[in-house]
């Protein structure tokens, strides 16, 4: 089994090994789903304690005192609880994942995924407004990179199982597998490749296979045939888009206004959060949890105008104050309910005004979902998508396109805002670079350029260490002395140096390396796992020239010398592939 798993690392190490990667984004799509439906029984099951049944979303029936009383009580205690977790195991959702795929190479936390399951459906279950994706983004990339981390993988194939489980936890929530896809390659690892799009596709695929079988899923939104009924609409619909997204925008600053009481106790920032959500569910209850209760009331035309403006403008403040403050919630399903609400307000009021060319106001329900989602995560094309796959409606893809370019183009162009989730990774001081170079570094292991042609000798030689040296015509050694590397040298000199200083037949002595004068290399070091990325992050990070790639051994525990990488090596690499 060992040999096969080994196997199956050097393949990985390879990007273009399609085939395994393919095996990898089959497993990754089941064990997403598994992990993202576990967390929506949990929901469930923690909501009916207190008497909240439609799958942890009826808080509408709850009695009045509750419908404040729930998420104040529970924002309390979950605050409390957060009181005692080092900073660091509080983060959770898309920002955790976004951050930790380029500081930390892919290697999710296993602490952050399990305050991030447990909290995340309490929060859920208790009425915090929020959203269950999110969760099932960092749940679903955490358990594949925890197993990929398991079994030794590289960390280039750590980054595509994260891709494939945040698929897989979209494509589980929603039952979107083709929304999950392209939100993986437009929000999580932000490119395009043949050889990524097949293990993610495949990953969603499996995931959706697995939530259809478990949870009986289909059609999350049954309504009819929706299609524009005059051009003259158009200019409408561009306001839609304007309107979403302004929505988006205020949702971004009240949560980074929010983010910066991030130096009050934690319980203080959850019970606030708490306090805000109750108050405005004494107007709205409707806000409460997940929302998606609401969002069919909406597509199904029962809603008054005032009652889509007042969710609207009640979910948006909710959602933004509890993402703000550092709940374990997710967005997308929120800013779908804001949405809605806002195209349906719309809807209404152009039946009012313009009864003879107006559309239904579902049309205008589901393109300001599309809209909205695609303004807060700024990935278009995952929000089209999304409401085709989630209302199996094909008929808007016109007027949703435009809407979701002038939503998208509101924030980013005429307001300059990014996603609600790159605001975030700003305000933290998270750099995570998406550009065709570091994108190169992450998805190209070590092995790809690493010269294998360097060995261990130690800083006095003797005739046993010489034969084999002088056999084996290294290209790199490695300085020891007592076990501890000390620093390389190029192989040719030292052995230049050593036939220059020949020993004695009959003389006993060692030879001193450290009497050669030769050019010495400082190094650094990193594991047979690692990226490119990794291994020039590491020769930065130490003022070294060359990476050293060790493995340890299993048996003994020491570290055997795999090879070396120089900066001008990978240099070289990048300049000739990009």
């Amino acid at each position: 089994m060992r040999k096969l798993i080994a196997e199956y690392r050097r393949l990985l190490a390879d990007y273009e090994s399609v085939l395994a990667y393919s095996v990898l984004g089959i497993v990754a799509g089941l064990a997403s789903g598994l992990v993202v439906i576990a967390f929506e029984m949990l929901i469930s099951q923690l909501a009916l304690i207190w008497g909240v049944g439609n799958n942890g979303d009826g808080f509408e029936a709850l009695p009045r005192h509750l419908q404040f009383a729930l998420p104040v009580g529970g924002a309390l205690l979950l605050g409390i609880c957060y009181h005692f977790l080092k900073p660091e195991d509080r983060e959770t959702g898309i920002v955790h994942v976004l951050s930790k795929m380029h500081s930390n190479y892919g290697a999710l936390p296993a602490r952050n995924a399990v305050v991030q399951f447990f909290a995340g459906s309490f929060a859920l279950a208790s009425g915090q407004s929020g959203g269950r994706e999110g969760p099932g983004v960092h749940l679903g990339g955490a358990i594949n990179s925890l197993l990929g981390q398991r079994l030794g993988l590289p960390s280039n194939s750590l980054r595509v199982l994260i891709a494939c489980g945040a698929a897989g936890g979209i494509a589980a929530a929603f039952n979107t597998p083709l929304a999950g896809v392209i939100f993986a390659m437009e929000v999580i690892i932000a490119e395009y490749t043949v050889v990524g799009f097949i293990p993610v596709i495949l990953a969603a695929v499996s995931a959706s296979a697995v939530s259809r079988t478990l949870l009986t899923g289909g059609v999350f939104f049954a309504i009819p045939e929706l299609e524009l009924n005059s051009l003259l609409e158009i200019p409408y619909i561009i306001f839609l888009g304007f309107c979403c997204g302004f929505a988006i925008v205020a949702f971004s600053k009240i949560s980074r206004a929010t983010a910066r009481l991030a130096h009050w106790n934690v319980a203080i920032r959850f019970t606030l959060a708490g306090l805000v959500t109750g108050a405005l569910a004494m107007a709205a209850p409707e806000i409460l949890g997940i929302g998606y209760d609401t969002l069919y009331m909406a597509l199904q035309s029962e809603l008054t105008l005032l009652t889509l403006l007042v969710v609207a403008g009640a979910k948006l403040v909710a959602t933004a104050v509890s993402a703000g403050a550092g709940m374990p919630i997710g967005i997308i399903g929120p800013n779908l309910l804001i949405g809605a609400c806002i195209g349906g307000a719309l809807g209404l009021l152009g039946m009012q005004f313009m009864p003879e060319h107006a559309s239904d106001p579902v049309l205008y329900v589901v393109i300001g979902m599309g809209a909205c989602m695609a303004a807060a995560l700024n990935a278009p094309l995952a929000g089209l998508l999304a409401v085709v796959e989630l209302t199996h409606t094909t008929s808007i893809g016109m007027p949703a396109m435009l809407a979701i370019v002038t939503a998208t183009l509101t924030g980013t162009g005429l307001f300059r805002q990014r996603s609600v989730h790159q605001t975030v990774l700003k305000q933290l001081r998270r750099v995570v670079p998406d550009d065709p170079l570091n994108q190169l570094l992450h998805r190209t292991h070590v092995t790809a350029i690493m010269d294998n042609r360097a060995v261990r000798v130690p800083v006095k030689l003797t005739d046993e260490d010489l034969e084999p040296l002088l056999e084996f015509n290294p290209t790199w050694c490695l300085v020891t002395r007592e076990g501890e590397d000390l620093y390389l040298v190029q192989g040719p000199e030292l052995l230049a140096w050593l036939h220059e200083h020949p020993r004695e037949d009959d003389s006993e002595e060692q030879v001193d390396i450290t009497d050669a004068g030769i050019r010495r290399w400082t190094t650094s070091s990193v594991p047979v796992q690692a990226s490119l990325r990794q291994a020039l992050d590491s020769i930065n990070a130490n003022t070294a020239e060359i990476a050293c790639v060790y493995e340890r051994s299993r048996t003994s525990g020491k570290r055997i010398l795999h090879g070396v990488v120089t900066r001008e090596t990978i240099e070289k690499f990048t300049l000739g592939r990009l």
